[in-house]
């Protein structure tokens, strides 16, 4: 017993001589944490598509090689995997002009100090630069997003913050909107909005309000409204084109046979066509107006299909652009169309009597390019209409 004693006596001052351990983090830890960081971008790769960083940043060496151990080992790090060939390289057609100019950072600094939110921003749209900066004739055009920067809905294609509780609506905004309209001496505005699938009415209220405001300080102003489905409540739809607009613009997004997977639920094919058929049906001036997005897989005959039930329900104006995945978590690209392919639809709806289109890999719902057209389109109708009155008075 003594001996073990003595032993253990020992053994306790010989630790209690030697230093202190140090526990330190090695670059093994940083190493292992990386070597699973890279796992998982592979992952998504194969699961996802590129970003919108895709389309600016070419691919480059992601990692060094000759690295060197805390044991002094020299490494060679392995260059990222090659992107999946599914993922498709970005087409050279593809450039936008940069967001630099002085009308954009004009522009700019209205919104944020009226605490507005626009489309052109929540949705990453590539056309920012060219619509906020003006063109030769410096006249800037923006697309005002009313009733918040927060959808209820979750389209596939969408980049737009969602959430089932939005924050309410401002009851100011018909006067903010108003203003922000006035110090940019638009003669054409576009006005669009999140779904509200909260409120009771879904918003159609306060979108007729904001109408309203536009029309009461300027009168001659030519209002787009590129409305929401109203979840097809055709009451809530006349709200809205009975508010004064010109234009009542309604996206029905892509071909039938892809509607489930690329709108949210709440939305469809034949819904959306019932509100632009319900628009004539209550405003006889007003032009209607859709939107497709190509490159999800439809095919030419979907295309078509999808324009004469348009035709059929008296659209006046389609516009075709490329579909851009905004993010991993959206669709994927499937296919970009060229830019000869966008001049044969426009040939095409033009033959079947749309009486504008605006066709091209960069053109988006509300685009500028036909807004000064659609002007004196609107003027047009409303010159006939007051003719066409007169003459049966």
């Amino acid at each position: 017993a003594a001996s073990a004693a003595s032993a253990a006596s020992a053994a306790s001052a010989a630790a209690s001589s030697r230093p202190a351990v140090t526990i330190t983090k090695t670059s093994s830890t940083s190493s292992s944490r990386l070597e699973s960081l890279r796992k998982k971008l592979a992952e998504e790769d194969v699961t996802g598509s590129s970003t919108l960083h895709d389309f600016a940043v070419p691919e480059s060496d992601r990692f060094e090689s000759g690295a060197s151990t805390t044991t002094g080992t020299t490494i060679q790090r392995k260059k990222a995997a090659p992107r999946p060939a599914k993922i498709l390289p970005k087409p050279s057609w593809l450039k936008a002009q940069p967001a630099t100019s002085d009308n954009y950072r004009a522009l700019r600094s209205t919104v944020r100090e009226l605490g507005l939110a626009t489309v052109c921003e929540e949705a990453k749209c590539p056309n920012i630069g060219e619509c906020w900066g003006g063109g030769d004739d410096s006249v800037a055009t923006a697309t005002i997003m009313i009733m918040g920067d927060t959808c209820t809905r979750g389209c596939s294609f969408c980049a737009v913050k969602t959430s089932r509780a939005p924050p309410p609506l401002d009851p100011n905004e018909p006067e903010k909107v108003a203003t922000a309209v006035t110090k940019w001496g638009l003669g054409y505005v576009v006005l669009t909005s999140v779904d509200r699938d909260d409120l009771e009415d879904q918003g159609a209220g306060h979108f007729r309000s904001v109408v309203q405001s536009l029309k009461k300080n300027d009168p001659d102003i030519i209002v787009e409204a590129l409305t929401p489905d109203f979840r097809g409540e055709l009451d809530l739809v006349e709200l809205v084109a009975t508010s004064g607009l010109d234009v009542y613009a309604h996206n029905i997004e892509t071909v039938e046979r892809l509607q489930k997977r690329v709108r949210d639920r709440r939305a469809g094919y034949v819904q959306s066509l019932s509100v632009l058929r319900h628009v004539k049906e209550v405003n006889q001036i007003a032009l209607t107006k859709t939107s497709l997005m190509l490159g999800l897989g439809e095919t030419d005959d979907d295309i078509r299909a999808t324009m004469n039930d348009l035709r059929e329900n008296d659209v006046d104006v389609i516009t075709f652009g490329q579909y851009l995945q905004p993010s991993r978590r959206h669709l994927p690209v499937k296919e970009y169309v060229t830019p000869e392919k966008y001049a044969e639809w426009q040939e095409e709806a033009e033959g079947l009597g749309f009486k504008y289109v605006a066709s091209g890999p960069l053109v988006r719902s509300s685009y500028k390019a036909g807004e000064f057209f659609l002007k004196n389109l609107v003027k047009e109708r409303e010159a006939a209409m007051a003719e066409s009155s007169a003459a049966s008075n």
